[in-house]
Parts: structure tokens; sequence; C-alpha cells
């Protein structure tokens, strides 16, 4: 399976909270649902579409996954929504237990997530798709065990926030796999790993 990153992200890297107010206040954080005035259905929704499309399995980390396993059941009826909703989902976490797994999830082990996740990505075929999750993200690029960044990069700096992208010192080359613009500035772009 290929591991591909979806973010809806600021101009200045930042991922934190992009879809409610109170989704994540982490750090005084206080822009949340900063992406709701970009969204371009005519351009995002079919980016969205196409990424599901080849998405076999959902991999969040514990407060991404509960914030998805409680907004995704009630919108059932929509073909997005239905996807959503039976897709498999793996969760990264070090407090939940097996007990918490709803919503067609399954816990990996808290000992050991990346090297679940490095199985995973050596079987079955098809994309192990991460939304949001930015500690989980973060790690999986430190780790280099991205395989694409699906990236809404939105006209907005929020100037402090949750980012993906390590601070390490290591270059990590990458090269632009498509690109479209939506009409609210929305830049929306794949890239893959360079070589």
């Amino acid at each position: 399976m290929r591991i591909v990153l979806s973010q809806f992200m600021s101009l200045d890297g930042v991922v934190q909270a992009p879809g409610g107010k109170e989704e994540d206040t982490d750090g005084g954080f206080s822009h949340g649902g900063w992406s709701f005035r970009f969204f371009d259905p005519e351009a995002m929704g079919p980016a969205f579409d196409e990424a599901m499309e080849s998405t076999e399995a959902l991999l969040f980390g514990r407060r991404t996954w509960r914030v998805m396993a409680d907004a995704w059941p009630g919108r059932a009826g929509d073909p997005f929504a239905d996807k959503m909703n039976a897709i498999r989902k793996y969760v990264a976490s070090r407090t939940l237990r097996e007990g918490d797994m709803e919503w067609n999830s399954e816990l990996l082990p808290a000992d050991d997530a990346l090297g679940a996740i490095r199985g995973l990505r050596e079987q079955g075929s098809g994309d192990l798709q991460v939304m949001g999750s930015a500690s989980l993200a973060r790690q999986l690029v430190e780790n280099d065990l991205v395989d694409e960044y699906r990236l809404m990069l939105e006209p907005v700096i929020l100037g402090g926030g949750k980012r993906i992208f390590p601070e390490d010192g290591t270059m990590r080359p990458l090269e632009l796999v498509s690109t479209t613009t939506s009409g609210t500035g929305v830049h929306i772009a794949r890239y893959r790993p360079a070589g």
C-alpha cells in the first residue's frame, strides 16, 4: 500500500484544526475552522473523490479519528460519506484501547505503531490515506514513510500552529504530480518523493 497524506494547509504550513473552532486548541490555537471559507466544491470535491477511488484504508491519529468517528456516521446517504463509513480504518494511539474502537476501525499496537504501519505499507495494494492527524503525519514524514502528499494549500497565513514537516535538517526532494487552482485561490497539489 502507498501511504498518502491528505492535508488542508496554510501557506505557512499549518494544518491544525482546519475543520472546526474547537477541533484542536492545543498551544492556544484560536483559528479553528480556518479552511471553510476557502472550500470550493467545484475544484476540491473532485480532488477528494479521486483520492478516495484508490484508497483501500484510512489511517488516523487519536484526535482526528475521534472527530471523524463522531461526524461521518451521521452523514450516511451521500456516496462520499458512505465510502468514508464503509472503508477500513487504522488508528495510532497510546491512550485508546481496543474496546474504544468503532466505525470499522482497528487499533494499531501502541508500542510499535510505526512498525505496524510499515507492515501495512508492505502488504496489499491501493492507498492508505492519512487525513489530518498532524502528529502522526509528522512522524510518517520523519521516517520517510510517505509515498504521496495531497495538499490543499490555502491562501492564508495563520502565524503558528501544528505542522507536518519536520525541522530536522533533512532535505526531502519532491516532484510535482499534478496541480490545479480553485476559484477561492486554493492550490490543490500532489507531490511524490523524487527519485
